[in-house]
């Protein structure tokens, strides 16, 4: 396969672990912990121009380039990564880290629980998107990074570059929040409470058991089938499918597929038990559940009010699970704070996933933003 121009090319997963144990928001003493992830670009001498990037739900540290030559697709943000790109390696050394809790490198369920030489399994501990930050920043450390030029990610991306700038504002000069939301609503819980139950409910979860036998295949599939329509907009699912038919010319009246919609589902269903593990889908999208600054900090102003950061919020037109007000509304309160803020929202058809798919305007604004943020430094 040939690599495409403005790709970072073949790039490495790396490792970091540490022995000693973190306290969770939940009062555990937790670790050791390992931490997968990936760099791009140089860290310059005066180690000032890393950005960390930061993924959603299904993603993992491999945010750009390819593994090998064989590989078919590049990282999962590869559009914005790279030479001359949103995130311009030239300029800036970019690091992304699969977070804890995940199953591509980090400790997770489906790692080691050196206590019993088995899986952690439903024996993992619960954890929030504070956690998540925590370890992100023992790799920092690591690194030998003391202040992040940039924060960036989308959807529970977007939550933990929040809560960078909150936890940690001398250790972040600028933060890009995209299509998130400072606490998930009663709709969004709710969706992701009938795909944990989804999980749960296959006969092969075995109360997260899993490991040495069947996986809950069945119901990890239908979680993802559920969540995926909600990345979507009616606008670009009628505009894709319709009610096109598949592989037929008419219904044939049983219960096989008939729209191109149900086999695009099943398909993203499919491809989504062959990369992932149904227990970390449940703690992850538990952490979301849990994701409330305004509760944590009893305001979102409070939450805030120490941030040092410049901010950028996008936010898109058709993104109906994190809809548009409620970035514009976080940018007005910072505003009211005193902060540098920068708020946009995009006319895209994509939905939700439109921080995936969005390659005209999204890219210019984040480069340009942080361009702005160098030369006021």
């Amino acid at each position: 396969m040939k690599i495409q121009t403005g790709s970072v090319g073949i790039v490495e997963t790396k490792y970091f672990s540490f022995e000693e144990k973190i306290r969770l928001e939940n009062g555990i003493e937790f670790g050791p912990v390992t931490v997968a992830y990936e760099t791009y670009g140089k860290l310059n001498r005066a180690k000032d121009n890393a950005i960390l990037v930061l993924h959603a739900l299904s993603g993992d540290a491999h945010a750009a380039g390819y593994h090998s030559s064989e590989d078919k697709k590049p990282g999962w943000w590869d559009t914005a990564i790279g030479p001359g790109k949103a995130f311009d390696t030239d300029r800036y050394f970019v690091i992304c880290s699969n977070f804890l809790g995940g199953c591509k490198g980090t400790t997770g369920p489906s790692s080691i629980n050196p206590d019993t030489n088995r899986p952690y399994g439903i024996e993992f501990p619960v954890i929030t998107v504070g956690d998540m930050v925590k370890v992100q920043k023992k790799l920092i450390d690591h690194l030998g990074i003391e202040t992040l030029f940039c924060a960036a990610g989308g959807s529970l991306g977007g939550m933990q570059a929040m809560q960078w700038a909150i936890q940690y504002p001398e250790a972040v000069q600028s933060a890009v929040i995209i299509a998130t939301t400072t606490r998930l609503s009663a709709q969004n819980i709710a969706f992701n409470e009938v795909g944990r139950n989804a999980i749960v409910f296959d006969p092969n979860w075995n109360n997260g058991d899993y490991y040495n036998g069947e996986v809950p295949a069945r119901g990890l599939a239908l979680a993802r089938m559920i969540a995926h329509i909600t990345y979507l907009s009616e606008e670009s699912m009628h505009k894709k499918f319709g009610r096109r038919l598949q592989d037929k010319t008419k219904i044939d009246f049983n219960f096989d597929i008939n729209f191109q919609v149900e086999s695009y589902l099943r398909h993203q269903g499919k491809s989504f038990v062959d990369r992932f593990d149904a227990n970390s889908y449940l703690f992850i999208t538990k952490a979301m559940d849990y994701f409330d600054l305004h509760q944590k900090y009893g305001s979102l102003a409070h939450a805030f009010k120490d941030t040092n950061s410049k901010f950028l919020f996008l936010s898109f037109s058709t993104d109906w699970l994190f809809p548009p007000n409620e970035l514009k509304d976080t940018a007005r309160t910072l505003m009211s704070l005193g902060k540098e803020v920068t708020y946009c929202n995009i006319d895209a058809p994509y939905g939700h996933d439109s921080f995936l798919l969005e390659f005209e305007h999204q890219p210019k604004i984040i480069k340009n933003f942080l361009k702005g943020v160098s030369k006021e430094c």
